[in-house]
């Protein structure tokens, strides 16, 4: 009796085990979107602090729209690779967007070890869902304008560049990418909650500045770093999102950042070459 209820659980553990390894990765940043609010008294707040130890993530402003991003289990992330941007080693990941060709690559380093697309190469939307290490990456899908050689003038290209949407740490970090457009409810739905956004501030290649001001005060972000400036006053933008935000100026490149760490108020951080 014994051997054949052994022989009876062995067998519904091969069954059970490949769907177990096709379900999809999860979202944390989804599924702390979707909870209910956070309601954590302050002492129990100020004993975590005691008995955790943080984990940082180190967020490295480059160049033009490029950041690298090195989590604490030592996985190096650059976004919107073009290779013209770089600095110490090698990233493990990078992502891209075909807006113009300072975002991509079609040549990129054959030792990177994982190379995102925001376009789907296949003629369908780019689906990202990857674990790499102590980081999950994931993207929601943009629309572009069409350029020169594509017909420009005409119907905007569908699903043709991506916001990526990196989770680690405990930390939902936010790339917008070249965004072309303002998002619908689709869009913030399927994006989740972000503790950390990217934003391009050039108000005229991506989008108007009161556009981007308008996505950057509805994603709700504690830390917002702004990319793809040009010649953009900061006086502008900070004027256009608002009094709710503070404005940190540094002196440095790199931004060191941990769940517990996050500015109680919504700050813009101006990273040093931005």
């Amino acid at each position: 009796m014994l051997r054949s209820l052994v022989a009876a659980t062995a067998f519904l553990a091969l069954l059970i085990a490949p769907a177990a390894a096709a379900e999809p990765l999860r979202s944390e940043c989804l599924a702390m979107a979707n909870a209910p609010p956070r309601a954590l008294p302050v002492s129990l707040r100020v004993a975590a602090k005691e008995n955790e130890k943080s984990e940082e993530v180190a967020i490295t402003y480059v160049g033009h729209s490029t950041y690298y991003i090195d989590t604490p289990g030592g996985v190096r992330i650059a976004t919107d690779f073009s290779g013209a941007y770089r600095t110490g080693r090698l990233p493990d990941v990078v992502t891209m967007n075909r807006a113009h060709s300072t975002h991509y690559s079609l040549f990129p380093d054959p030792k990177i070890a994982h190379v995102l697309h925001g376009w789907g190469d296949d003629g369908q939307p780019a689906h990202v869902g990857l674990r790499v290490g102590d980081v999950y990456i994931r993207n929601v899908t943009t629309d572009i304008r069409r350029y020169f050689g594509e017909g420009s003038g005409g119907e905007m290209i569908k699903d043709g560049n991506s916001i990526f949407i990196f989770e680690v740490a405990g930390l939902c970090i936010g790339h917008l990418g070249h965004l072309h457009h303002k998002l619908d409810e689709t869009h913030f739905a399927a994006i989740g909650r972000l503790d950390i956004v990217m934003v391009p501030i050039d108000g005229t290649y991506t989008m108007s500045l009161d556009g981007v001001s308008e996505i950057t005060k509805r994603l709700r972000a504690s830390v917002v770093l702004p990319m793809h400036r040009f010649a953009t006053p900061l006086d502008e933008f900070m004027r256009l999102i608002g009094q709710q935000f503070q404005i940190d100026q540094r002196s440095e490149r790199t931004l060191r950042i941990s769940r517990e760490t996050l500015p109680a108020t919504p700050t813009v951080i101006i990273l040093d070459g931005v």
